[in-house]
């Protein structure tokens, strides 16, 4: 426990960096230009190179071993692109930024989770998994009321340069929890699965459930608007300041905190089936982010927030259990990849259709929900869900 405490701080630590960026990363965007559109792919864009690209670097995670390097690499690359953003004069510089900082949590996100699935071996992986995002969503809270503060004093260039100071903070810690636990490996008991891999006759397939499970997330996240599109949103409409954009997504992110830890706690009591709440969270944001009343907009955020802590932190740690552990990390891969694409696909189509239509926006939404919830149904009722301790 105390070492997933260590690890969540340093996500906690980059998180404050990039969740302080992403905040504020649709009205960036659109200082250059950007139509909603163009946000919406870009944003969209960006989270599928965060998860596609994972299908790679799990691979590489499975077969190398190398948790560490691949974790310590990742997060330097998003704590040094995200305060380069203050130097940006051209929006082809802004979204190549934007997209740089996303691949870093590509290269390190299936080897941390590996290590994370590691030490969840006797606390329960929902339990684990919950308290790790709980800690990241903590600095998801922080960095954008820092970045919303900076913006007030001098603008946007201030707002990302302050955030190299958090991101210095998370390689230091991060080299020390190195120097701490140089093998979380060892955290984990063997089994059955650990054995026939050790012997040279590890699995080469990934289970159909995991498949079916990877294509009902896959249909939810099509139609989850990523955060750049709301906040576009709340800029070009004036429906809020610029500087109170950042604290809704602030606002979002406690919420996140605090559905993980809920979430978490229901995946280790009663399975899958209790995180469907999942998909009517995702219906009802259009409904309320995409309004012209502030209030509605504020519970949007609450809403959006839950819905994404969800998807974060217990539909992770599901993976976890479904696939066997000498293919974790290529598991990981495979599913943040199809979520990726999804995500990406969702996001530019929820763009286009803001462009003509908000209740476009919501048919779309309203019809991939009802879609993953037919997919839901047989992981469902195939049999007991039975989270596997470690």
């Amino acid at each position: 426990m105390r070492f997933v405490l260590a690890l969540g701080v340093v996500s906690m630590l980059a998180d404050v960096v990039y969740e302080g960026a992403r905040a504020v990363t649709g009205p960036y965007l659109a200082t250059f230009g950007a139509s909603a559109a163009l946000v919406g792919f870009i944003t969209g864009f960006g989270e599928a190179v965060a998860l596609v690209f994972r299908l790679f670097t799990g691979r590489i995670s499975d077969r190398t071993h190398r948790h560490w390097a691949l974790s310590i690499v990742g997060y330097a690359i998003t704590v040094v692109a995200v305060p380069v953003l203050a130097l940006s004069t051209a929006l082809w510089q802004a979204a190549g930024l934007v997209i740089a900082e996303r691949f870093g949590k590509a290269v390190r996100t299936p080897a941390r989770d590996t290590m994370l699935a590691q030490a969840s071996a006797d606390t329960g992986r929902g339990t684990a998994f919950a308290i790790h995002e709980a800690l990241d969503q903590s600095g998801a809270l922080l960095g954008p009321l820092l970045v919303a503060g900076m913006i007030a004093v001098s603008g946007y260039e201030l707002g990302f340069a302050v955030l190299a100071v958090p991101g210095a903070l998370a390689l230091l810690t991060l080299a020390w929890l190195r120097c701490a636990v140089p093998k979380p490996a060892a955290y984990e008991h063997p089994h059955e699965d650990d054995a026939r891999g050790a012997a040279g006759a590890a699995p080469t397939r990934l289970p159909g459930r995991f498949w079916l499970y990877t294509a009902f997330t896959s249909v939810s996240m099509a139609g989850f608007a990523t955060f750049g599109v709301l906040s576009y949103h709340l800029q070009v409409r004036h429906v809020l300041s610029a500087g109170l954009i950042p604290v809704t997504y602030s606002a979002a992110m406690g919420a996140a905190a605090l559905a993980a830890l809920a979430s978490g706690h229901v995946y280790d009591r009663i399975g899958l089936r209790g995180l469907v709440i999942a998909l009517p969270l995702s219906a009802a944001v259009p409904f309320l982010s995409f309004s012209a009343h502030p209030a509605w907009v504020w519970i949007g955020a609450l809403v959006w927030g839950a819905a994404m802590g969800i998807h974060e932190s217990t539909l992770r740690a599901a993976v976890a259990d479904l696939v066997p552990a000498p293919r974790r990390g290529s598991g990981y891969g495979v599913f943040t990849a199809a979520y990726g694409l999804a995500w990406l696909a969702g996001s530019t189509i929820i763009g286009v259709l803001y462009d003509r239509s908000i209740t476009a926006v919501i048919v779309f939404t309203l019809a991939t929900q009802l879609a993953a919830l037919a997919l839901f149904v047989p992981l469902a009722v195939q049999r007991p869900w039975t989270p596997v301790a470690g």
